[in-house]
């Protein structure tokens, strides 16, 4: 099994449950693993039989400009559409970290973990 990883895509984004959350924005860092057997022979040095991590990187950008209430949701359709995209792909884990997220004491960040594994 290989894995492709992207750590620490920045971004600034309306997500949250709160009004305020949707109008003021907030910074966020999006962690993804992906874990594939190569669906053909590595050696060919094409970059079908791999998982693209700079389309990857393009899919989290779409899904991040998309406000929603919940970060699990914005998780799991970055999950949904890199199997779409990655049918080989035997495993998923994205990550979303809200920066300085808005509670009552100091919180360097809140996150979500969402996994997938193919049965």
């Amino acid at each position: 099994m290989i894995n492709i990883a992207l750590q620490g895509a920045e971004f600034f984004a309306y997500h949250g449950f709160y009004p305020e959350e949707q109008k003021i924005g907030c910074r966020f860092l999006v962690d993804v693993n992906v874990g594939f057997v190569p669906p053909g022979d590595l050696l060919e040095d094409n970059l079908s039989k791999t998982v693209d991590y700079e389309r990857v990187y393009i899919i989290v950008c779409e899904e991040m400009k998309h406000p929603r209430k919940l970060i699990e949701t914005v998780g799991q359709s970055i999950i949904d559409r890199i199997k779409k995209k990655y049918p080989f792909a035997e495993s998923i884990e994205v990550t979303i970290k809200k920066l300085t997220p808005p509670l009552s004491g100091k919180v360097a960040h809140s996150a979500v973990i969402i996994n997938y594994k193919k049965s």
